[in-house]
């Protein structure tokens, strides 16, 4: 298996292509520039990515960081449980209907489960010929590297992923080379590569921002840095559109917010009508706050606030990744966010924590930045003054 995979991470280094005409276009800024990106749930916008941005949209950030005066459109195409066989029937409406100069492929993570290699060769090919026709650019995109799992073997995976490669040449068509950009992060460090997952084979924001910026770097030749993209703002935009209006909202909030939430969102809408529903966290472990977390969709709430305890730990770091990713996973609605998730870390709430807490807040800060969620943290003002001053920050972002 280690031989298997250390031959397909070094074939990544033997591709070659002529320069793109979409990176002449986008450095020309003379046009509109239109890229479309078709995949799975892996390109779409889901829970594993907060619910408002995936790599696509990311890749958009990217490229407009190396040619900031281009007029720049990337659309994504993602769709949950597709493969191949689905782009080809969807590729006229969701991708060519946009008359798109390039269109970045990244499929394979279901073809594996569901089809044989050379029929998804086949399928990867004719969507190649039919991009080509409306003339439009192709890049196909390699999936990151996963946890290995019964249903979807590493090997398996490293045969589709050598599949691409094989197609990439055989059309010389260039390849964004993800797995190999996700593998050199795993030769540097097995943590640092399990952190780029939100689950066995989805990766979380900062898989994407990866996938993003190695795309952009096979588009342009330039290397690019997402490190400094935060989550998106407002924080709570759902919640706020519905109290300008005067509609009830829905809170589920775990402690001492499940008590402070409302007061404070009243301080800001005296009218407000605010039913909360508590999540309780006493005498819960971590991995029991992540079961617990599976009923939130079920609740349709409006706002859910997440404040895990700092005193909660895990016996590894893997698996304190594992459950606290859970339990934002679970918070969120499965695709496009539908209702408003914030993270509260420990120290919002007390500025005295132990070196134990401050520890897992380390961690957990950058999980749920990971997560591309928003976040309260500590500062020099006692809580719930903290609440106050945040919460008024975020409704008057633009």
């Amino acid at each position: 298996m280690r031989i298997l995979l250390a031959l397909l991470f070094a074939s990544g280094s033997l591709l070659t292509a002529a320069p793109l005409k979409t990176a002449q276009l986008l450095a020309a800024c003379k046009e509109p520039v239109r890229i479309v990106c078709i995949g799975d749930s892996i390109t779409g916008v889901y829970y594993h990515t907060g619910g408002l941005r995936a790599y696509p949209e990311m890749l958009q950030i990217a490229l407009q960081k190396i040619y900031p005066q281009a007029q720049l459109t990337v659309r994504n195409a993602g769709v949950s449980g597709d493969t191949t066989i689905g782009a080809l029937k969807r590729l006229d409406r969701d991708v060519l209907a946009h008359n798109p100069h390039l269109v970045t492929v990244m499929f394979g993570m279901n073809d594996l489960v569901r089809s044989p290699v050379a029929d998804f060769k086949k399928n990867l090919v004719e969507i190649i010929t039919r991009c080509r026709n409306a003339g439009a650019e192709v890049v196909l995109c390699t999936q990151n590297s996963i946890v290995e799992t019964p249903a979807r073997p590493v090997a398996k995976l490293a045969e589709f992923t050598q599949a691409i490669h094989d197609v990439a040449v055989a059309e010389s068509i260039t390849v964004a080379d993800c797995f190999r950009a996700f593998e050199e992060v795993r030769s540097r460090s097995a943590l640092e590569w399990n952190l780029l997952h939100s689950d066995t084979i989805h990766p979380n924001m900062d898989g994407h921002k990866l996938f993003a910026e190695r795309i952009a770097q096979t588009i342009s030749g330039q290397t690019v840095s997402l490190n400094d993209i935060g989550p998106p703002t407002p924080a709570m935009p759902h919640t706020f559109e519905k109290l300008k209006t005067g509609q009830p909202v829905k809170v589920l909030a775990m402690p001492p917010y499940d008590k402070e939430i409302t007061p404070a969102l009243r301080r800001l809408f005296p009218k407000a009508v605010v039913e909360m529903m508590p999540w309780q966290t006493k005498d819960q472990s971590l991995s029991q706050l992540e079961q617990s977390a599976k009923g939130v969709r079920a609740l349709s709430p409006d706002l859910v606030v997440i404040a895990v305890p700092g005193s909660l730990s895990a016996a590894t770091p893997e698996a304190f990744h594992q459950s606290y990713s859970w339990v934002m996973n679970w918070a969120l609605s499965f695709g496009p966010r539908q209702w408003d998730v914030i993270v509260a870390l420990p120290s919002a709430i007390k500025a005295d924590l132990s070196a134990e807490e401050r520890q897992n807040e380390d961690f957990a800060r950058r999980l749920i930045r990971a997560q591309d969620l928003p976040m309260i943290e500590g500062s020099a003002q006692p809580f719930p003054a903290l609440l106050d001053h945040w919460l008024s920050q975020q409704l008057t972002s633009p």
